[in-house]
């Protein structure tokens, strides 16, 4: 076995695209990762890749284990083919003996064991922070009901997006039961710009938000799914997210993904109503002492 580590993110995008390409969906982090740093024009936070951890374990026959860390976020892993080799995996651990490692992000049986031998290892303790499944969507239901008026968020969405994004994030965090209030225009006028964020409207009123988040060869992410409590129940949701995903497939690519959150059958309903298929379940872990 033999543990590789990289600086240079170029080399790094080449050597281990085609190999997380086998699992596109899959792989929907880090593909979108090694992209956003191969390509380089945004460094802004956790983007730049002077500050990632980039490894692979090989044996004579390729690239057996693929491993990236963009700080503060966990690393995440791909077993080639999703056969786990033990013995790749004690080999990416020793590897990384001088690294702190906050937890793990990959599909749920790689992520199980590793988690177990990395904490056996370093005497942890590890917690899960949010059960996912995988979804991908190559045609939209032509039954779901397109209501609303489906647009590009743009800067004079500014008087609810900032309080909606921070609300999405906080119905996200486990234990979090208070948003942050926002107070720099910056960010959220920054997400504005990438044009990736869509609004539904109904009679003119804001009901509801998605949008793109990492683009790839013939995938594209489906994320930011928020629709504020006193507009729920309403099939907003369920359309902004199937005109999202339209939209996308309109423009060449040839499947959508997205994330869920196993504790919320409600969300994971409405994607499967549209089209979107279970890939894999995907765990995130955290290590503690």
């Amino acid at each position: 076995m033999q543990f590789k580590l990289y600086e240079d993110v170029h080399a790094f995008y080449k050597e281990t695209y085609p190999v997380l390409m086998l699992h596109e969906a899959q792989n929907l982090i880090p593909l979108g990762n090694i992209i956003i740093g191969h390509e380089g024009t945004d460094l802004s936070d956790w983007r730049d890749p002077a500050n990632w951890l980039m490894a692979t374990v090989s044996d004579a026959k390729g690239i057996l284990l693929t491993a990236i860390m963009t700080p503060p976020h966990n690393i995440t892993l791909y077993a080639t083919g999703n056969r786990i080799h033990p013995e790749a995996v004690d080999c990416l651990i020793e590897g990384l003996q001088e690294y702190d490692i906050p937890g793990v992000l990959t599909e749920r049986s790689l992520a199980e064991y590793f988690a177990k031998a990395y904490t056996s290892r370093h005497g942890l303790t590890c917690s899960t922070t949010m059960n996912q499944r995988i979804y991908e969507l190559t045609a939209v239901n032509p039954d779901i009901p397109m209501v609303g008026t489906f647009r590009l968020l743009d800067e004079k969405d500014m008087h609810f997006f900032p309080y909606w994004v921070e609300a999405f994030y906080a119905a996200a965090s486990y234990g979090k039961t208070e948003m942050k209030i926002p107070q720099d225009a910056a960010h959220y006028l920054h997400r504005i710009a990438a044009k990736k964020l869509y609004v539904l409207e109904v009679n003119g009123v804001p009901v509801s938000m998605a949008g793109y988040t990492r683009v790839m060869q013939t995938a594209i992410g489906v994320a930011f799914v928020y629709t504020p409590p006193y507009e729920r129940n309403k099939g907003y949701a369920t359309s902004i997210v199937a005109q999202l995903s339209q939209l996308a497939l309109n423009k060449g690519f040839t499947k959508c993904v997205l994330y869920t959150d196993l504790a919320n059958p409600t969300s994971n309903s409405i994607y499967q109503k549209i089209g979107y298929t279970a890939v894999c379940d995907s765990l995130q872990l955290k290590f503690e002492s």
